[in-house]
């Protein structure tokens, strides 16, 4: 049927008869239309911030010596990538952030959801423990750095402690608050029909805290690479926060930028690879009205 779906801005106005075919393909049209105008701002504002990184250092609107620029930036990673550091190969450095800030992404995960459903399935022992859960959480994660290199060396153990602590107050808090905003009517139509504790947990309240759950995942390897390179640049041998520590104290501020920028790539790959599993693992839940505007 020709001329049935027009369009008003970047959402698709249906005629009356317009079947139900026309009326998906045209949402789908709408849809890409929007990540390719999408992608084109999000790739413009990137060229057009670089760009007036690289004309200003050029021109010395900005000193290049504290702000380098991003074609030092580039040669520097190039240089690593291709003949490796001064202290070992960047693959190497990059290795032992993502081994620590893994170990600990993991356990502090596992731990945090394990806690937090506890504590939230048992109101009297989340109110005795709740002050003290507080009190630590009031810590500075910064501060600890110092204190595990001290107590546990310059090894991957203080690095993983720290990471741990970054990720299991995020998480813990998120898990806990989704076992409490649990739907109350599913659980109590779960146990008319003879469901024991465990089967409530598994079946009605994990799924419901899922989203929750998957919220606090989504930033917290972000915060265990944090927690990693904060430890190795306290007190470290190797590692990306090694090479910002080097880099600082040579005043190379390529080098430190460089750094960073893997730091940004490695976490933003991370987040991708953790939506593609959320994705995989809540299938169940129904799709959010898409909004084309």
């Amino acid at each position: 049927m020709a001329n049935t779906a027009l369009e008003a801005g970047n959402a698709p106005i249906f005629r009356a008869g317009t079947s139900d075919a026309e009326i998906e393909a045209a949402a789908l049209k709408a849809m890409t239309r929007r990540k390719y105008v999408v992608v084109a701002w999000q790739v413009g504002i990137l060229l057009a911030i670089l760009g007036l990184w690289q004309i200003a250092s050029d021109l010395h609107w900005i000193d290049p010596f504290f702000y380098s620029s991003p074609y030092g930036i580039a040669l520097r990673l190039w240089d690593w990538i291709t003949e490796g550091t001064e202290s070992g190969s960047l693959w190497y450095h990059l290795g032992v952030t993502m081994e620590e800030a893994l170990i600990g992404f993991i356990i502090g995960s596992v731990t945090g959801v394990l806690v937090g459903v506890a504590l939230g399935r048992n109101k009297l022992a989340s109110d005795i423990l709740s002050i003290y859960i507080k009190a630590i959480n009031s810590i500075p994660r910064v501060v600890l750095a110092p204190i595990f290199v001290m107590i546990m060396g310059l090894g991957l153990a203080s690095k993983v402690a720290l990471a741990f602590i970054m990720v299991f107050f995020v998480v813990f808090a998120n898990a806990f608050q989704g076992v409490r905003e649990a739907d109350r009517n599913m659980i109590a139509n779960a146990r008319i029909l003879g469901a024991s504790n465990w089967r409530v947990t598994r079946n009605v309240i994990l799924p419901s805290a899922m989203s929750w759950i998957f919220a606090s995942l989504h930033i917290s390897f972000s915060f265990a690479i944090i927690g990693a390179i904060v430890g190795e640049f306290v007190g470290s041998l190797a590692g990306i926060g090694y090479l910002i520590s080097i880099a600082k104290g040579t005043y190379d501020a390529a080098g430190l930028y460089a750094a960073i920028i893997l730091v940004m790539v490695v976490t933003l790959g991370a987040e991708y690879v953790m939506t593609l599993i959320e994705n995989r693992i809540t299938r169940w839940r129904p799709q959010q009205s898409l909004d084309t505007h």
